[in-house]
C-alpha cells in the first residue's frame, strides 16, 4: 500500500466532554462526529501534562515531560531533542506546520521543514514563575476575567490567528496537490481555539439556545474539602478574588462551545480541499487535542489538574481504507502519537535515538490485538 500522507488537525484547550461522541447532548461538531463515525475513537485517550508547552513537547518528543525538563510554560524544549518530525524527514517525508506549537527557545522548528505561521505565544521565558512565591506568582496573568468577561466578540487575536492558520494550510494543501511528484507529507494543522478567552461570534454562538447549555456535572467544592492541588490552584487562577455566578458559567460554557464549533467548521473546510484535490484516500485524518478543560466542574477552570475534565483529550484515527471504525476502551496517551505515526509511516528507525515512552497503537487501529499492559501516565510540575 502506498505511503500515506498525514493531516493532524489539533485544537488547544479541547476536552473530550465537549464533543458529542464522547457524550455532550448540545455541542454538534458534525465534522468531528463524522470522522468519529468512520474512524477509530479512543474513549480513554489522555494528555501527559496538563498544560499547553509540556505536553505538545511531550507528545512530539514522544517522551514524559520531566524526562525532557518541560516543567512550564516557560521550559525550554532543546533543539538536541529529537522529535516525531526528525524521524519523519529521515524517512523521506515532507514536514509542514500551521500554526501553534508553543515553543519554547530559539528553535522554532524542532523538525518541521516548513512553518506557514508564526506561534501566537512568545518563545521566549516571560512566563517563568517564581515557585517560592507561591501560587499568588502568575507571570501569564491568568485570572477569571475569561469567566466574567464571557460572551459574544466581534473579532479577537485569536480568531485573527486561526483564520491566518487555515487559510495558509488550505493553501499548502492546494499546493501539494499541484506537485506531481511530491514526497509523502505530515502536516498539522494547529488552532489556538477554544482555549481561553470564552468569546466566540455571533454566528457560533446562536447554533445554541442559551437555555440549553448544561450545566456543570459536578458542583463546586467547598474550599476546605479540596485536595491540596485543587487549593493551590483555586489562588492561582484568581478565584480567590472572584465571584462567579451560575450566569457566568452557563455564558463561558455557551462561548466555548460556540469556539467547538468555530474549529469544527475548520476542521471541515480542510478535508474538502483533501477530498477536491483528491488526496483524501492517500491520507490519514488524526483530530488530537493538547489537553482539556473543567468548564466549572467542581467549580474549577482552565486546566493544569488530573481531573478528567483537564487532562482527557480527543484522539480520533481516520483512515477508512486502512481501519474500520470502532471505538477504543483502553488507555492511550499523546506519547503514543511519535511511534504510532512513524509505525504506519514506515519510518520507524531501529533504534530510537532517545528512549521512547509511547507505545504505537496501530494493533488497536486494526483490532488485531488487544488493549494489553498499556498505561497513561499524566505529570505536572
Amino acid at each position: 500500500m502506498k505511503r500515506p500522507n498525514f493531516l493532524v488537525l489539533m485544537s488547544d484547550q479541547m476536552t473530550a466532554f465537549a464533543l458529542p461522541f464522547h457524550g455532550n447532548k448540545v455541542v454538534r461538531a458534525s465534522t468531528m462526529s463524522k470522522l468519529a463515525e468512520t474512524g477509530v475513537v479512543f474513549d480513554a485517550a489522555y494528555c501527559n501534562s496538563p498544560i499547553c508547552a509540556p505536553s505538545r513537547f511531550s507528545m512530539l518528543s514522544g517522551r514524559q515531560p520531566t524526562e525532557i525538563g518541560a516543567y512550564d510554560n516557560a521550559a525550554e524544549f532543546p533543539a538536541s531533542i529529537p522529535t516525531l518530525l526528525h524521524y519523519l524527514a529521515a524517512g523521506g517525508y515532507r514536514t509542514i506546520l500551521s500554526g501553534k506549537m508553543h515553543f519554547i527557545g530559539p528553535d522554532q522548528l524542532h523538525g518541521f521543514q516548513e512553518r506557514l505561521t508564526t506561534d501566537i505565544y512568545p518563545a521566549d521565558f516571560a512566563w517563568t514563575p517564581n515557585w517560592r512565591a507561591g501560587p499568588s506568582d502568575k507571570p501569564s496573568g491568568i485570572s477569571m476575567r475569561n469567566v466574567t468577561e464571557a460572551g459574544v466578540c466581534v473579532r479577537s487575536l485569536q480568531m485573527d490567528y486561526d483564520d491566518e492558520v487555515e487559510v495558509l494550510a488550505t493553501q499548502k494543501l492546494y499546493d501539494l496537490a499541484r506537485e506531481p511528484d511530491r514526497p509523502a507529507f505530515f502536516m498539522m494543522a494547529s488552532f489556538s481555539h477554544p482555549h481561553p478567552p470564552y468569546t466566540t461570534s455571533q454566528e457560533h454562538w446562536d447554533r445554541f439556545r442559551h437555555e440549553d447549555i448544561d450545566m456543570p456535572a459536578v458542583a463546586p467544592i467547598p474550599l476546605a474539602e479540596r485536595d491540596i492541588h485543587s487549593r493551590w490552584l483555586h489562588e492561582s487562577h484568581g478565584m480567590a478574588n472572584a465571584e462567579i455566578t451560575d450566569e457566568h458559567v452557563r455564558t463561558a460554557r455557551h462561548a466555548y462551545y460556540g469556539n467547538v464549533e468555530y474549529i469544527d467548521d475548520k476542521f471541515g473546510r480542510l478535508l474538502k480541499v483533501l477530498d477536491t484535490c483528491e488526496m483524501r484516500e492517500d491520507t490519514i485524518v488524526i483530530v488530537i487535542s493538547d489537553h482539556g478543560e473543567m468548564l466549572g466542574e467542581r467549580g474549577m477552570w482552565y486546566k493544569q489538574t488530573f481531573f478528567e475534565g483537564s487532562a482527557r483529550v480527543p484522539f480520533i484515527v481516520n483512515a477508512p481504507s486502512r481501519f474500520p471504525a470502532r471505538r477504543v476502551a483502553g488507555l492511550v496517551s499523546l506519547v503514543d502519537l511519535l511511534p504510532t505515526v512513524c509505525e504506519l509511516a514506515a519510518a520507524t528507525p531501529q533504534e530510537w535515538i532517545d528512549p521512547i515512552a509511547g507505545k504505537s497503537v496501530v494493533t488497536l487501529l486494526s483490532g488485531t490485538a488487544e488493549q494489553g499492559d498499556r498505561r497513561a501516565i499524566v505529570e505536572y510540575t
